[in-house]
């Protein structure tokens, strides 16, 4: 694991490239977008490889449906758009022909949560994975970094069905190396003893600097990261539940249906463990920058350290 805070890299980006990469060693990748291929990156791979590109328009259900069909012919499709059009718009879609049917269909939701910034409510997607957590069939991951999105995008590509892989908008910066791999289990950042800390995308780079500061509290976090929504790894959580005895998620999600909904169903059957959800309360975003937003819903350093804090009283 490296930190390196002056060098950020756009995770979009990274899906482009290594949407690219595995279409070089596998010619039946191709890539659809919904007439956002300058902010999905799939215009790196349109322009490498302009007959293997399909651009539907802003048309998100034929995205979907597209995709579908060229899966039934072999094919390994990567459909991109803006996460609250490709899981809202298209839900439909994804639950009667990709999901029903076990097709292998990949699905970018480019643009989450509240880090989407001045676009507003209206495009800040708080529940995608919610969505895409419920849905037989469907793998859900949760990137931290540029090197880890090109990791869950190659992953995806190896293994058959269907697949939710959500793309941070904002430039972040480098957590892990190139070429780390990934996997359905969780990464132990940090070990620690007074209380587990689990989060996955952005909010990573957050909680990293919050146990830091935790540590002037006296209070010694143990940090999990765990960008596999579905399937989910219960062991780790249980593991570290059962050393700490309370447990803090923290997402860029509502706090209803994400990762802190994973924990707490883990833990109420396997392990009752206190557990305190950090995320967006049961609202809708709002305008502002991406840093004004996270710091609005408590999703920056400072608010998560208060946050643990007061429940550490």
């Amino acid at each position: 694991m490296i930190i390196d805070r002056t060098k950020k890299r756009s995770p979009r980006e990274a899906f482009g490239k290594a949407l690219v990469d595995i279409g070089k060693v596998n010619e039946n990748v191709v890539a659809l977008d919904a007439d956002l291929s300058a902010s999905t990156q799939t215009k790196l791979f349109a322009k490498e490889y302009p007959n293997r590109f399909f651009d539907v328009g802003i048309a998100e259900q034929d995205l979907i449906d597209t995709a579908a069909g060229l899966s039934a012919t072999g094919k390994i499709p990567f459909a991109a758009t803006f996460a609250v059009f490709a899981t809202g718009r298209t839900y439909d879609q994804i639950r009667n022909t990709v999901c029903y049917s076990n097709f292998n269909v990949k699905i970018i939701g480019t643009h989450g949560g509240v880090t989407v910034g001045e676009d507003g409510a209206t495009h800040q997607a708080l529940e995608d994975i919610a969505l895409m957590s419920n849905l037989p069939n469907m793998h859900v991951i949760v990137p931290a970094d540029y090197a880890e999105t090109y990791a869950a995008v190659k992953y995806a590509a190896e293994h058959y069905g269907p697949y939710y892989i959500r793309v941070a908008r904002a430039s972040l910066p480098d957590v892990f190396e190139h070429g780390i791999e990934i996997s359905p289990r969780g990464k132990y950042i940090k070990e620690g003893s007074d209380i587990t800390i689990i989060t996955n995308g952005e909010t990573l780079q957050e909680c990293i600097d919050a146990t830091e500061e935790l540590k002037n509290w006296g209070i010694d976090a143990e940090l999990i990261h765990m960008p596999f929504v579905k399937p989910f790894d219960k062991e780790t959580v249980i593991n570290s539940a059962s050393k700490t005895k309370l447990v803090v998620t923290v997402e860029n999600h509502s706090v209803k249906g994400g990762l802190g909904s994973a924990v707490c169903e883990t833990l109420s059957e396997e392990y009752p463990t206190r557990v305190l959800r950090i995320g967006v309360n049961d609202q809708f975003g709002m305008s502002g920058t991406a840093n004004e937003l996270m710091k609005h819903f408590g999703l920056n350093k400072e608010g998560i350290v208060k946050k643990i804090v007061e429940i550490k009283k």
